[in-house]
């Protein structure tokens, strides 16, 4: 029991935070395999695996990224389990393999984490991570040679190069790997450096040396001219500084903001908003919430950048403004309405030129094109329609289906509806409902509501291998559009983080609520599953409204919010929970805790805890304490399934998706049946 601001607070299963005590380690041993013995026996898990390998083990091919003469895309076979790199010299040459990461490892466990071509084509730079940790290196390929080049940058976790355009190098962020260091320490740590090809990646020159706060993260942005170098510093996700050097200039004055690295200026920094700057063409384009919840976008001069001189060119609408881009000499605006997509093409003034008509209402990710090319490519998904890639020209408003994925279910035997239910406090919250068109609603339908809630993160209609599975066994498939999330822009966002996190919570229980009155199931029907953020939304539906569901699957979760900070990546999210060393803040992260609010007078739902062994984002600390808790006082199932060569994202073979899938559902299959 720890004396925390005056408030006692037990803390029994402390001791499975030390995964190096050979006990704890047994422990997880002996759990992981109850657990699979018990899943493995449940009916229906052959079925279920057989059609999530239907489902999962595809043909598909990523849309296309240009640099120079060459074409990089990844695709997708059936018949292997992770997607293969590929290159084209020009648009007819002949495709051949980039990177297979199918070949990297014997067991599989060695993962790409994204290749970053530079501007002629001729070298790229590429990521490898074991078990699909986030901790990564850095290695460059050189196309025309066909061999690895002796580069070699380890602690490139952050890293997302940024290269110049005579592709002689790169800037990018760098991480020291001192064990002495502790992981929710490391982002504090990081440093912009700049490397070049052929220079050992220990004599990179460092352009910012660390800031020495954990809660900052550090980005670096090179303009595709080459003359605008950036470093932003991220606190959290509902504030940026953005800070830039002329490369063309002499060294200039020191600046008086003494967060800015040496010899850059800051362009906007200390503001309580989010900025995120393209150069183009001598001007800076700014997307921002500043003063616009749903954000709007700055047109500015670098001769003139005092934020008086901004100009506003496209003013804050109804629908939220995920992002802006430069594609083809155009300005593409992505929104978000009604938590569904939208995209609309202006001039670089402002003025709006039209629309990208989409097929339905689902959702893209902006387009992937080239400041200077009018042909650009877009993805398009919805939870009746798959992943497709369609193609576009800006400048003739052209858009035509470039490559379609054949995936074996007819989605028309679905029906999708957008509701709206009113929340605790009467705020009206919009939920998507997936089900089979001939589906009888008696108040009884196995109904899996899924949700995340938090870090600006919008959940929009996309197509699901677990949905299509749940739905076509007859089960309802409901998804919240949750406070905290970003749908509907940054005020939906604050209302759902830090001392308001429990408006989260509430809204998803609304949820539950909203769907037993409205006879889609009823309490012994109703399941929860959520990961991450989405772990903790459902460890606190669990032990705050038990009654309200039968089953949960937890994911890769947060649950201890007292000692979050202490492992991990935790300390980068002190701006969106709060920070438990703050008397105030631990007062609302305390009371909210699951870890710490385990009901015993309360019969608790059938728990299944879903955690990965090379989790290095969440700890698994908070998996092995919550199911150790809950297992003390529930007599339904709690069963904790750790897997191998996993990081937090899972693994990235297809196998272990279909399997751990499989026993999700084969879990709530049991837990919801009659």
């Amino acid at each position: 029991v720890d004396d925390l601001h005056g408030t006692p607070v037990a803390d029994p299963y402390r001791w499975l935070e030390d995964v190096a005590d050979p006990d704890v380690r047994g422990w997880m041993r002996a759990q992981d395999q109850f657990a699979r013995e018990q899943l493995a026996a449940l009916p229906g898990q052959a079925a279920l695996r057989k059609r999530l390998a239907e489902l999962l083990y595809i043909d598909a091919v990523s849309a296309p990224i240009r640099r120079g003469g060459r074409v990089f895309y990844t695709r997708r076979h059936r018949d292997r389990e992770k997607p293969v790199y590929y290159v084209k010299d020009g648009e007819a040459g002949e495709e051949r393999v980039l990177i297979d990461p199918n070949t990297l490892s014997p067991d599989g466990s060695v993962s790409v984490h994204g290749i970053f071509p530079s501007r002629d084509g001729r070298l790229v730079a590429y990521k490898l991570s074991r078990n699909n940790a986030d901790a990564s290196i850095l290695q460059i390929r050189d196309l025309d040679a066909g061999r690895d080049l002796a580069d070699l940058i380890d602690n490139a976790r952050y890293a997302a190069p940024s290269w110049t355009p005579d592709g002689r190098g790169f800037y990018y962020v760098w991480l020291p790997s001192d064990p002495a260091i502790p992981p929710s320490d490391l982002p504090g740590h990081a440093e912009v450096r700049y490397h070049r090809v052929g220079d050992p990646g220990p004599d990179d020159v460092v352009l910012a040396h660390a800031t020495g706060d954990a809660s900052r993260f550090v980005g670096v942005h090179l303009a595709r001219d080459g003359r605008w170098l950036f470093i932003t510093h991220q606190h959290g996700w509902n504030r940026t500084d953005v800070f830039y050097k002329d490369l063309s200039e002499a060294p200039g004055a020191a600046s008086d903001d003494v967060h800015a690295p040496p010899g850059f200026r800051p362009l906007i920094a200390g503001q309580p908003a989010i900025y995120d700057v393209i150069a183009w063409r001598g001007a800076f384009y700014v997307h921002t919430d500043e003063g616009a919840p749903r954000y709007r976008v700055f047109k500015v001069d670098p001769a003139r950048p005092a934020r008086a001189d901004w100009h506003e060119i496209v003013a804050e609408q109804s629908a939220t403004l995920e992002g802006a881009q430069i594609v083809g000499d155009r300005l593409v605006l992505s929104y978000l309405r009604d938590a569904h997509s939208e995209l609309a093409i202006h001039d670089l003034a402002g003025a709006p030129l039209g629309r990208i008509d989409l097929p339905g209402l689902g959702t893209t990710s902006g387009l992937i094109g080239e400041p200077d090319d009018p042909r650009a490519y877009y993805h398009y998904t919805s939870f009746t329609q798959p992943d497709q890639i369609y193609e576009t020209d800006l400048h003739r408003g052209e858009s035509r289906l470039w490559r379609e994925v054949e995936v074996p279910v007819d989605t028309s035997q679905f029906t999708v509806e957008q509701v709206r239910y009113p929340s605790k406090d009467g705020t009206p919250i919009s939920m998507f409902l997936v089900r089979r068109r001939d589906l009888a609603l008696d108040g009884r339908r196995p109904t899996l509501l899924y949700g995340y809630g938090g870090f600006n993160v919008s959940l929009t209609p996309g197509f699901s291998a677990r949905a299509v599975a749940w739905v076509e066994q007859g089960g309802v498939y409901a998804v919240p559009n949750l406070r905290g999330g970003g749908e509907y822009g940054e005020d939906w966002h604050r209302a759902g983080m830090r001392e308001h996190k429990q408006n989260t919570f509430d809204d998803f229980a609304a949820a539950a609520e909203w769907l037993i009155a409205n006879r889609y199931t009823d309490a012994d029907h109703l399941a929860i599953y959520g990961g991450s953020n989405g772990g903790l939304l459902v460890g606190a539906a669990m032990t705050q409204r038990p009654e309200l569901v039968r089953a949960v699957v937890c994911a890769v979760p947060l649950l201890d919010m007292v000692r979050y900070t202490k492992v991990g990546a935790g300390r980068t999210w002190i701006p969106e929970y709060g920070d438990p060393d703050l008397a105030p803040e631990f007062a609302w992260l305390y009371a909210y805790s699951p870890y710490h609010h385990v009901p015993e007078d309360r019969p608790l739902p059938a728990l299944l805890m879903l955690a990965a062994d090379s989790d290095d984002r969440v700890d698994p600390m908070h998996a092995r304490k919550f199911t150790a808790a809950v297992q003390h006082v529930s007599d339904r199932p709690a069963w904790l399934r750790v897997e191998v060569n996993a990081g937090h994202g899972g693994a990235d073979m297809t196998q272990q998706t279909i399997a751990r899938e499989a026993d999700a559902l084969a879990f709530l299959q049991r837990e919801l049946g009659d």
